[in-house]
């Protein structure tokens, strides 16, 4: 919470752009030019976040330093100039056909660079997702990927954040979400019972009500089951870096302890899960006007040391405060 409110981040060169999508929806994403023939970072960002995130900045801050290329995808709603979107769906922690459709185009339109990935919170587990989906199939240009704060176990992360002094995370999501729904009926007053959105009061019923309806689930615990990331971790066949922290507010320690048995064999996944970080916040520093935020440091230092030889890495390398 520390680094949400009092972190200040020089703002990335980006501009926005929409795709229309496969289903005539679109997509906003805030694009990063870099060197020619630079690595391209795409970005997944977390649960009601954008551009406006702290970490989407920090990580696009520390893709500029190093002269790469940069991709924020914008989640379906989370544009804020554009909260309502064209068709009934929405976006959801195991939707990954808009990841899909981004690689594809970027990797049409730029069939030379590497593409690394990072996702954060939701989107984190979307990448993960995704990247189990597809194991050797993904495009050759995807090289490596790194998911942080990820939820993992979707039911045990619910019920956990939806529990004593965690609600205030909890329901601090559900004032956009509630909002963005109770707006888009104008658009498909058969979305969602008014009834049922007014007694919304937990994330648990929010996705019984809305999320899982909605995407073709039939409540919560359908959408849960069917889309933890835990679940095709034996799937992910391109290096990945898993970071999360053992205080994340939002998932119980013992996933962690779920998560490395269901990643014990595969050799693609690299596991780093420090005593300390909270969500998103990995701050280091003795006082609050001396910190170091350094995931963004250290998740794409990692991912330049998959894309090649020390001096392949130094030649993609700015310059990295």
């Amino acid at each position: 919470m520390y680094g949400k409110f009092f972190r200040e981040i020089p703002t990335p060169p980006t501009r926005a752009e929409r795709w229309e999508t496969p289903d005539g929806d679109d997509l906003t994403l805030h694009r990063l030019t870099g060197r020619p023939g630079a690595p391209r970072l795409v970005v997944l960002h977390g649960l009601e976040g954008g551009p406006h995130s702290p970490y989407t900045q920090g990580l696009l801050d520390q893709a500029a330093r190093r002269g790469w290329h940069g991709e924020l995808v914008v989640w379906r709603t989370c544009d804020r100039e554009r909260p309502v979107n064209k068709v009934r769906r929405a976006y959801h922690s195991g939707e990954t056909t808009d990841t899909q459709f981004v690689i594809e185009r970027l990797c049409a339109e730029h069939p030379d660079e590497p593409i690394v990935l990072v996702g954060i919170s939701l989107g984190g587990n979307v990448l993960l997702k995704w990247m189990g989906e597809h194991g050797d199939a993904l495009p050759p240009q995807v090289r490596a990927a790194a998911a942080i704060s990820v939820p993992y176990d979707l039911l045990r992360a619910s019920r956990y954040i939806d529990s004593g002094i965690r609600r205030v995370y909890a329901k601090f999501f559900l004032k956009t979400l509630v909002e963005k729904t109770r707006a888009k009926l104008a658009r498909f007053p058969d979305l969602v019972d008014p009834a049922k959105l007014d007694a919304i009061d937990s994330l648990w019923t929010f996705d019984e009500y809305v999320t899982g309806p909605i995407h073709g689930f039939t409540g919560a615990l359908d959408y849960y089951t069917q889309s933890s990331s835990i679940r095709f971790l034996h799937g992910i066949r391109r290096p990945a870096l898993l970071l999360n922290a053992q205080d994340d507010p939002f998932l119980p320690r013992a996933v962690l302890d779920d998560v490395r048995a269901a990643a014990k064999g595969n050799h693609a996944l690299t596991l780093d899960f420090p005593k300390r970080g909270g969500h998103i916040g990995f701050i280091a520093g003795r006082h609050p006007w001396s910190t170091d935020y350094w995931m963004e440091r250290r998740v794409l230092d990692w991912l330049g040391a998959q894309l090649g030889s020390a001096a392949a890495i130094a030649e993609s390398t700015v310059s990295v405060a």
